[in-house]
């Protein structure tokens, strides 16, 4: 064979192997599409599963995130993440000796707080969607019902307890206008709002949830009688 001929198949060969090796990555390509969409479209069209209902609280002089007389003489506020299973604990038992001794008596003013650091870990950003889904509830005035049926529908962090549609399954639920809150939902209208909060607590060193501060004091712990006994000491000290 001549070295004109050795020289033509060497490169067809090499040809062939670029070919080869184009097919391949183009397959692979396509499979890695075929699976993202796939998951796309399992995540929009999946049950949305069962969902616990609440049953609506008497809370009293309720505004946006918070509650309670706006001249009250000590003020707490509590950063939370709607992900977090202290955070639903402190919900069902310290919030509501909270607010029957003291907001409700005018001695407590009381304000949620957003600090969403779960979605650091994960890429599905669902304690973001819950707060600004709370948010376009808090619209139709509904935070505080929005907010109870988040806690109480918590399974589990960033796997689907908190996807798009069972967000949005809460509202209907809870008999939100549609319209209004998947507008609202759909824009991420109130991120800004969120970061907002979520810069306060970096500078009042909050490094996890939930974290109680009562009169701009950073508490120890959340259990009611650390919170009970820096409220009594707030008042006993209050002009």
């Amino acid at each position: 064979m001549s070295n004109k001929n050795i020289r033509e198949t060497r490169r067809e060969k090499r040809q062939q192997q670029k070919t080869r090796e184009l097919t391949r990555n183009l397959i692979i390509i396509a499979g890695v599409v075929l699976l993202v969409a796939s998951g796309l479209i399992y995540g929009s069209t999946r049950p949305i599963g069962d969902i616990v209902e609440i049953t609506p609280r008497d809370l009293p002089n309720v505004d946006g995130r918070q509650m309670g007389d706006p001249d009250a003489p000590v003020v707490v506020e509590v950063f939370e993440d709607f992900q977090c299973p202290a955070c639903g604990n402190f919900t069902a038992t310290v919030e509501p000796a909270l607010i029957e001794d003291y907001v409700k008596t005018g001695k407590v003013l009381f304000i949620y707080r957003f600090y969403p650091f779960i979605d650091d870990r994960s890429a599905t950003k669902e304690s973001d969607q819950a707060a600004n889904a709370s948010m376009c509830a808090s619209e139709q005035d509904k935070f505080w019902e929005y907010h109870d049926i988040l806690f109480a529908n918590q399974n589990g962090e960033n796997i689907g307890g908190f996807s798009n549609r069972r967000l949005q399954a809460f509202a209907e639920t809870l008999g939100l206008n549609m319209d209004t809150f998947n507008s609202c939902f759909e824009d991420s209208k109130y991120w800004d709002e969120i970061r907002q909060d979520v810069a306060l607590a970096q500078t009042r060193a909050v490094t996890g949830t939930p974290t109680v501060f009562v009169n701009n004091q950073i508490l120890s712990g959340f259990s009611y009688p650390i919170v009970q006994s820096a409220i009594e000491t707030a008042l006993a000290t209050a002009p």
